[in-house]
């Protein structure tokens, strides 16, 4: 199910995109859609509905953005990868009825170094 939301995610993004370039540029720089000339549609018309699409989509991205993290949130569970290594290392009590090991008197690996206790 995620995967199936994750390419509309996508779908979503690019019409976006496009929908955002096909707008009039007011600054003159990317605008694809934004020329003179008739057509179908008079210039405040089109704006009117790239205004509108983008809004929709925007809104859809944000929806869908929010969905799949929730979803993707309940996903992680602890899970075992091997477990070999989980049986090797689980530690072993020591048999009813035999003595502590006595606590060492000196420091492993600093020979006459005496333990402060």
């Amino acid at each position: 199910m995620i995967t199936f939301l994750l390419v509309i995610h996508g779908l979503i993004t690019l019409a976006l995109v496009a929908v955002i370039l096909l707008q009039r540029s007011e600054g003159g720089a990317l605008g694809i859609g934004g020329g003179g000339g008739g057509g179908l549609m008079t210039a405040r018309g089109a704006a009117n509905l790239l205004t509108r699409a983008t809004t929709i989509l925007a809104a859809l991205f944000v929806v869908m953005s929010i969905l799949l993290a929730v979803l993707a949130a309940g996903t992680n569970k602890a899970r075992v990868i091997d477990p070999t290594v989980a049986a090797k290392t689980a530690p072993v009590a020591p048999a009813p009825g035999t003595p502590a090991p006595a606590a060492p008197t000196q420091l492993p690996g600093l020979p006459g170094v005496p333990v402060a206790q």
